[in-house]
């Protein structure tokens, strides 16, 4: 079972216009409202290809009773603590003539001590039948620093292998706890080590204990950085569409192959990229397009020679 946990849940809600334009009036179809949150949209990603999952999160105020209505139609197996907090709200912009996307995530409301006590509690329940755990998004402001390396610590004594995708200093307390794998992107990597370099900049959350660092590079691909090799894929031509889901669902493949034994870090990586690439084709967070197959199929993997393309960021 992938058992994922999403300290700061969103009740994500995204919209589709012909073009973006700062400062005017825009005009859209029904916007989707789901439950969102990184660590949610991996469960949804892994649960829709068939793997057992648990999603542990928190909920509260109006938007935390549209998050649990949401989530409980979807069919994902979860947990929801009660929390005294609204939950915060994220919106997604998707400009269909530029095939980009626009984001606003509002910071959310830390919990209480308590709340906080019942969530890591219902970690500790769901652990001895958990092949993974993956803590995965932001903290809310003010969570408390140990919140990280307890989670990671308690898994460790249970045997269970731990994935975070979070950011900035938090990125660094997960290294330093004993996270088996960490995916950041480029940005920020170099915001939670200070390094410009991304090969280098991996290496240092390797050289504090990390097994493998799965570094999205967006429209030039992935990484995975190890202690012995680097090796990088990508597709000969980037995808146009919606890319907010395609790191949690790179989050999924890792999730997925560590759960079922898998730890090689190429095999790793073609899933990986695939499903963050057959992602950014489907217009919301946490959904993979069938053709991810086709995908893997297409990449193309070796040695990593920055600046690729000329177009590349």
């Amino acid at each position: 079972m992938i058992l994922t946990i999403t300290p700061n849940p969103a009740l994500d809600l995204t919209w589709h216009v012909d073009r973006l334009t700062p400062g005017e009036t825009h005009r859209a179809d029904a916007g989707a409202v789901r439950a969102g949150g990184k660590g949610l949209n991996v469960a949804r990603v892994a649960h829709a290809q068939g793997a057992s999952v648990l999603a542990v999160s928190t909920a509260g105020g109006r938007s935390g009773i549209e998050l649990a209505s949401e989530l409980g139609a979807s069919g994902v197996p979860h947990r929801l603590v009660p929390v005294a907090g609204a939950t915060r709200q994220s919106i997604a912009l998707v400009d269909r003539e530029l095939g980009d996307t626009t984001v606003v995530n509002e910071r959310g409301v830390n919990p209480t001590d308590a709340e906080w006590a019942t969530l890591v509690g219902e970690i500790v329940d769901a652990l001895p039948g958990a092949q993974v755990l993956v803590i995965s998004g932001s903290l809310p402001p003010g969570a408390p620093e140990t919140l990280l390396p307890l989670l990671i610590g308690t898994a460790q004594d249970a045997g269970v292998p731990v994935i975070v995708d979070t950011s900035g200093p938090a990125m660094l307390l997960a290294a330093d706890a004993g996270a088996s794998v960490l995916k950041p992107n480029a940005a920020e990597l170099v915001e939670a080590t200070g390094i410009a370099d991304p090969v280098e900049g991996a290496r240092s959350l390797i050289a504090r204990g990390v097994e493998l660092v799965l570094l999205s590079l967006g429209a030039d691909g992935m990484l995975a950085v190890t202690a012995s090799d680097v090796r990088h894929a990508r597709l000969e031509t980037p995808l146009a569409g919606n890319p907010t889901g395609a790191g949690d669902a790179a989050v999924a493949a890792c999730a997925v192959l560590y759960a079922d034994g898998v730890r090689d870090p190429e095999t790793i990586l073609r899933r990986a990229t695939a499903w963050s690439a057959a992602a950014v084709l489907m217009p919301l967070a946490g959904e993979i397009s069938d053709d991810w197959e086709a995908l893997e199929a297409r990449l193309t993997v070796g040695p990593f020679t920055p600046n690729l393309r000329e177009d590349s960021p």
